[in-house]
């Protein structure tokens, strides 16, 4: 199971001497996989990332050891298996209702950070709950700046080679129209354009 998902987090880094915290607010993209099926969840991994930097990589693994830890800190009243589904639940509300919910993601000097999930009910805010992550390893970061990489070089090529399919039918219906077309594209890189 895995659902992806993009929202706006402020972002807040933490300092150790700061005497004022430094909040963005971007969107993220997370991503929700799980180990195990519905009867035999093992563990959870929730992946944040973001298009506007490359190297912003974060992880919350869990297992059912460390999620009774944080029911308890926290007074969660799911269960570890139904976790996931309120994860996702949670960011859904953050994409739907930013208005009332938000995602707020605290960055520490180091590798840890966590993301608190808070309610606006208009009279105060509530933490509903706050997940741990840590930043993901280099070869981790590597690996999905060389996939998005990939992904963006092969979406390029279908783009060309769909294009080139375009220009040879409007070559074998109406050259005209296509020789008036790339007259008018070199025209335009010469004055400036694209």
């Amino acid at each position: 199971m895995a659902e992806l998902t993009t929202f706006d987090v402020a972002s807040i880094d933490e300092m150790a001497n700061a005497p004022q915290q430094v909040g963005t607010l971007e969107a993220v993209k997370a991503k929700v996989l799980v180990l195990g099926d519905e009867h035999s969840l093992q563990s959870i991994r929730v992946e944040l990332s973001s298009e506007a930097d490359l190297f912003f990589h974060y992880m919350h693994v869990i297992d059912e050891a460390g999620f009774l830890a944080i029911q308890e800190q926290q007074k969660l009243m799911v269960e570890f298996a139904d976790y996931p589904n309120v994860l996702i639940r949670m960011l859904n509300n953050c994409i739907k209702e930013p208005h009332s919910h938000l995602a707020v993601f605290v960055m520490k000097q180091d590798v840890d950070a966590r993301l608190d999930f808070i309610q606006n009910m208009e009279y105060k805010f509530v933490e509903l709950m706050s997940c741990h992550f840590i930043r993901s390893p280099e070869e981790i970061v590597q690996h999905q700046i060389t996939f998005r990489y990939n992904a963006v070089k092969t979406r390029l090529n279908m783009m060309q080679s769909r294009l080139e399919d375009v220009n040879n039918l409007v070559k074998l219906k109406n050259p005209s129209l296509l020789l008036q077309l790339q007259k008018s594209t070199t025209s335009g890189h010469l004055m400036g354009g694209r």
